[in-house]
């Protein structure tokens, strides 16, 4: 997955870059562990899930392929599915990129951007109303 370009500049350059996206991941995954609704989800052990977050994210905003290079395709619907993902924790996901996206500081129109950019995978990774 590429990531939108504007003109000639990627999102992922637009936003800051490696330094950017590894802050965004660190910022995320505590929120993520604390909330009710999706924190069970994930694993104890979270630096396996953060690492292959700063791989993909780099790559689907427009960076280097680096999750496809060490993973190959990134597949992403197929590898949620063993997960009960509802629309509520589609947006309990979004809610936590959204709140990590301030606290790293990008500008108002890059956090809008970032998010738009997720909404579509985040609800389609959506496979159950329970």
């Amino acid at each position: 997955m590429d990531g939108q370009k504007n003109g000639s500049n990627s999102l992922y350059e637009a936003i800051g870059g490696a330094d950017t996206v590894s802050r965004l991941v660190q910022a995320f995954y505590p929120k993520v562990q604390a909330d009710p609704s999706i924190g069970p989800l994930f694993p104890e052990d979270i630096d396996p899930v953060m690492e292959k977050q700063t791989l993909f994210l780099t790559q689907f905003f427009g960076g280097p392929p680096l999750y496809s290079d060490r993973y190959g395709h990134p597949m992403m619907r197929a590898r949620h599915l063993p997960f009960p993902i509802t629309p509520e924790r589609a947006e309990a996901w979004l809610s936590c990129m959204k709140r990590a996206l301030a606290e790293v500081g990008l500008d108002q129109q890059l956090q809008y951007a970032v998010l738009e950019r997720l909404k579509g995978p985040a609800h389609h990774f959506v496979n159950t109303d329970e």
